[in-house]
């Protein structure tokens, strides 16, 4: 099963800034779009950003102008720079690739991490 692997969260106070990394396996390739997504306690899974192949990009509202989303194709990396950060960013992060080919699987969709804790005190 492939697993991507966040880093980077961690408690920030508001106005405050963190990088989060997703690292995607070496074993796979051909990554078609790769994004940030995050779950609030009580709440459902939203998505924050997203980035294609090509680099084009899509934002939440709520964090157009704060948040930018990059990768590196070379890397297997998809970053999310989080700038003024605010307490209702607070969430778990995750990082998803919505297909990819893999070496050892054949094509594999909705590839999900474990996710990553991102607090924002006030």
């Amino acid at each position: 099963q492939v697993q991507l692997v966040e880093s980077g969260g961690g408690l920030v106070q508001a106005g405050g800034s963190l990088r989060l990394s997703c690292a995607a396996p070496g074993s796979i390739f051909s990554i078609n779009v790769m994004g940030w997504y995050r779950q609030a306690p009580g709440k459902q899974r939203e998505l924050v950003a997203t980035i294609t192949s090509g680099s084009s990009t899509n934002y939440a509202d709520s964090v157009k102008g704060r948040f930018t989303i990059s990768r590196d194709n070379a890397k297997n990396m998809v970053y999310l720079q989080m700038n003024s950060l605010k307490p209702e960013d607070t969430a778990v992060y995750y990082c998803n690739i919505d297909r990819a080919l893999s070496s050892y699987y054949g094509r594999a969709y909705d590839i999900w991490g474990q996710g990553t804790q991102v607090t924002v005190s006030s």
